[in-house]
């Protein structure tokens, strides 16, 4: 599936089940929520924090497919073309960074 395939489908699924998109402010809470689950599962699972049994159960897949979807619903509603931005700064994160990382010592394997 592409991005803009993506955008279609999100946009058909609060349409038939949504009702309408929330407004953007309201999104962008619920984007922050979602993140911070992300955040809660990382720390816990992969960082030095112990997970709670609560915890155990949560779906990092889940939890991130969340904050795609809100990030679809964001574009979609502002108009955004996902997959052309996605190009547009991937393009620039290549010509900005080629070497840069390659130079960088602190990313040698050892």
């Amino acid at each position: 599936m592409t991005l803009s395939e993506a955008q279609k489908q999100v946009d058909e699924w609060i349409k038939k089940y949504g009702v309408r998109y929330f407004n953007e402010l309201t999104n962008m809470a619920m984007l922050t929520e979602e993140v911070g689950e992300v955040a809660r599962i990382i720390a816990r699972r992969y960082g030095e924090q112990s997970e709670k049994a609560a915890d155990k159960e949560k779906k990092l897949e889940e939890e991130l497919a969340d904050v795609l979807f809100v990030v679809i619903c964001l574009a979609n509603q502002t108009g955004i073309n996902l997959e052309k931005a996605f190009l547009k700064n991937l393009k620039k994160k290549t010509a900005r960074d080629s070497k840069r990382h390659v130079k960088n010592r602190k990313l040698k394997k050892s």
